[in-house]
């Protein structure tokens, strides 16, 4: 019998990345998601088939928060994260093999600024705005559901970088047009994961039966903003880097249609239950992550 998992919301950068990964590994990969040629969030029998006898089911779903940060667009980032969530929590209550792994991804942001020490799984101190509200009620709508025949894991994913979409792209587009330099004060610490670290963190859970709960998923070595953009500009071969004041940002913000959170919150994550399991990073610098993926950029293109 081929072997199965389900990724709901698996239409995005890290989703697409996580399929591909999985099919080179022999999986059967089954999506969840608005598209037509998947399976579709309100048809609850093809969930529940697709779940029976997979070996995990990982839920990526939810409204972008690269948006401003308005009532409507509030009520629908949350909305389309507990909504799917609760979705795929009942689907498990109703399967006679549920999956042995339900993995949900989190987020980072859930932290408070920090300049001053960083957080981890045991220490962070939980912040306090939209954003983390989004977090601590997402978790929760994971956790409500006892589910005997099945772990539970949250990620706290922070910053995702790769080659081919996601966060990268603004970040190469700012230094492609000389305007690489510091945003803001520069202070601000940048917590990030290497996309393909990530993906093996996710075999590492799947591995690891014994492990369950809250992961920090982050690299071990966060930088700051400024660090961040100089190595980002080495990589590129690109010396000049104008700054990006503060007022600049929020009226681009405005302009673009986001929020300036994204780019000026001093997130400070360390994995320390990954690493205390055990766990080894391939891209535990950002001077290695960022070579790597400007050099898979270069030969792409």
């Amino acid at each position: 019998m081929e072997k199965t998992i389900v990724i709901a919301g698996g239409t995005g950068f890290i989703g697409q990345y996580l399929e591909g990964k999985y099919k080179d590994l022999g999986y059967d990969v089954k999506i969840i998601s608005r598209q037509s040629q998947h399976i579709s969030w309100s048809n609850q029998a093809g969930i529940i088939e697709a779940l029976e006898r997979s070996e995990m089911v990982i839920n990526l779903a939810g409204k972008s928060v690269n948006c401003r940060y308005n009532e409507s667009n509030k009520e629908e980032i949350i909305h389309s994260r507990t909504e799917t969530t609760k979705i795929l929590g009942n689907a498990l209550l109703l399967c006679e093999n549920p999956p042995p792994l339900w993995i949900n991804s989190s987020t980072a942001t859930i932290y408070r600024y920090a300049e001053d020490r960083p957080m981890t799984e045991t220490s962070g101190e939980i912040g306090t705005g939209f954003s983390v509200d989004v977090a601590k009620t997402w978790e929760k709508s994971l956790f409500d559901f006892n589910l005997p025949h099945t772990r539970q894991a949250a990620l706290r994913i922070s910053i995702v970088l790769g080659a081919n979409g996601g966060a990268m792209e603004p970040y190469f587009n700012l230094v492609r047009f000389g305007l690489g330099g510091v945003q803001g004060s520069g202070n601000q610490m940048f917590s990030w994961i290497h996309i393909e670290d990530l993906y093996q963190i996710i075999l590492f859970l799947q591995t690891n039966k014994n492990l369950s709960g809250i992961f920090n998923c982050s690299a071990p070595y966060p930088i700051k903003n400024r660090e961040f953009m100089a190595q980002l500009r080495q990589a590129m071969n690109q010396k000049l880097g104008l700054p990006s004041p503060t007022w600049m940002l929020k009226m681009g913000a405005i302009l673009m249609q986001t929020e300036t959170e994204l780019i000026l919150k001093s997130r400070w994550v360390l994995p320390e239950r990954l690493e205390k399991e055990g766990f080894q990073f391939t891209f535990d610098k950002i001077h290695n992550a960022l070579h790597q993926i400007v050099e898979t950029r270069n030969l792409g293109s």
